[in-house]
């Protein structure tokens, strides 16, 4: 069992990195025990310390960070991997959601993001370090966590993780379907903003559209639940 976290960072950008150790050494229960500047380097310090927890940049001069992810799931299982990179293409974050990363952070960051981030990581790996049974409650909150930041990564500007999750559980339960105006309503929440976390969900394949004709005046453009 290990109470303080040893921390590898892996980036390219030096300057970067070192903003990254003294983010590390303003937080209890981490302790960084070096900087990789390449994967190669990265390679080395994994199979030499197996840190705890590596954070890690994807665009490097020799190959991606997600060769050195895929390096730690072969060589070093028990480590875990948060991302702290600049990259937004599909193709990284679906790498990186199939590989078990715990969190993804945008930079540019904010210290009190990667203290966040952090330190909900700890807790997390202290609960299933400590107990070797966990009641349903703690369970959920672990994948809860685990599943909030992971789609906090893909999703974008103007849509609130939470906000979309509520919208999305509601819409469980319209088995007729609904339209934004009344989803607003029920909600609390603007037609226009209804109708933007309603597309989100559509461009999600959680959700898909269709006309409804009524008897009289112009078709009625209702949401309903993909289940497929």
């Amino acid at each position: 069992m290990h109470d303080v976290i040893e921390v590898l960072i892996v980036e390219d950008d030096k300057r970067i990195a070192n903003i990254h150790k003294k983010f590390i050494e303003k937080l209890n229960n981490f302790r960084n025990i070096g900087i990789a500047l390449t994967t190669e380097e990265a390679f080395d310090w994994i199979d030499s310390f197996k840190p705890h927890l590596v954070l890690l940049d994807v665009y490097f001069p020799d190959q991606l960070g997600t060769e050195v992810l895929e390096y730690i799931k072969n060589n070093s299982p028990d480590t875990d991997v948060i991302f702290i990179t600049a990259a937004s293409e599909s193709d990284i974050l679906k790498k990186a959601f199939r590989g078990g990363v715990v969190d993804y952070l945008l930079k540019p960051l904010t210290f009190e993001r990667f203290k966040e981030s952090l330190e909900s990581y700890h807790a997390k790996r202290m609960l299933l370090e400590k107990k070797t049974h966990l009641d349903e409650h703690e369970i959920k909150e672990i994948w809860k966590k685990s599943k909030d930041k992971q789609m906090e990564a893909v999703t974008p500007k103007g849509i609130d993780i939470i906000t979309r999750n509520k919208v999305f559980d509601y819409l469980k339960v319209c088995y007729e379907g609904i339209t934004a105006e009344r989803l607003g309503n029920d909600l609390g929440m603007s037609r226009s903003t209804a109708r933007r976390y309603l597309e989100h969900l559509v461009s999600e394949n959680k959700a898909f559209t269709d006309l409804i004709y009524g008897t009289v005046g112009r078709p009625e453009r209702r949401y309903f639940l993909n289940k497929i």
